[in-house]
């Protein structure tokens, strides 16, 4: 979307380049999220996840977009890591609670997909449960 001013063949080569990376790299990045989900305490992990993971990754995302000459290209990373800061977050929730992982005893990816709304609805209720946790104790 931020190379589209720029004209539609100038998107759809950023849009290429960065499927192409993300195909390639996808599976390294799942695992490295599964592995930080498995980190005691949770927050160290999750913190983790959402520094080391964009800053890995965009980083290599910087490099092939600059090496292709994307315009727009601070933009385009800027809205890249936004939504990766996001859904890496949610990638490590799900896989802490057993959903989208690999490996021995793991669920089916039909398992996993029935298990999505309780697993969203937990996600988008996380923050706001722990603000309210936080104000309760901070009243005692």
């Amino acid at each position: 979307m931020a190379n589209l001013r720029s004209g539609w063949h100038a998107a759809m080569g950023a849009m290429l380049a960065e499927w192409t990376y993300r195909a390639l790299t996808s599976g390294f990045y799942g695992a490295m999220t599964q592995t930080l989900g498995e980190t005691e305490p949770e927050w160290q992990g999750a913190v983790a996840a959402m520094a080391l993971l964009p800053l890995l990754s965009h980083s290599l995302e910087f490099l092939v977009h600059w090496l292709r000459h994307t315009p727009h290209l601070k933009a385009s990373i800027v809205s890249s890591m936004s939504l990766t800061v996001i859904s890496t977050l949610f990638n490590f929730y799900a896989m802490r609670r057993g959903t989208m992982v690999v490996g021995k005893n793991c669920r089916t990816p039909g398992q996993d997909m029935r298990e999505m709304p309780r697993v969203i609805g937990g996600f988008l209720a996380a923050i706001p449960l722990w603000v309210a946790r936080s104000l309760r104790g901070s009243e005692a």
